[in-house]
């Protein structure tokens, strides 16, 4: 099974300008909202250094890591390679 963890904090203003990307790809696509404020842990079990982040998962082992804001059509891209 495929999924994506988007990483993101309520401050972040790319995360602001990214998040209604990833809530349309969600719609399609398993997405995961993690806010790094609220999940401290698994934000450091990715290693998240910058946000956003997305982290791309096939069978629960992360596969690709995204940091940055990512067009729809580059994260489908992504998601169709994995």
């Amino acid at each position: 099974m495929k999924q994506i963890i988007y990483f993101s904090a309520e401050w972040c203003g790319p995360c602001k300008n990214f998040k209604p990307i990833m809530e349309s790809i969600s719609a399609s696509i398993p997405v995961q909202f993690v806010d790094i404020d609220q999940n401290p842990t698994l934000s450091a079990q990715y290693n998240i250094k910058s946000i956003p982040t997305l982290i791309f998962l096939k069978d629960g082992q992360e596969v690709n890591k995204k940091p940055g804001v990512l067009s729809e059509s580059q994260v489908k891209e992504i998601w169709n390679q994995i």
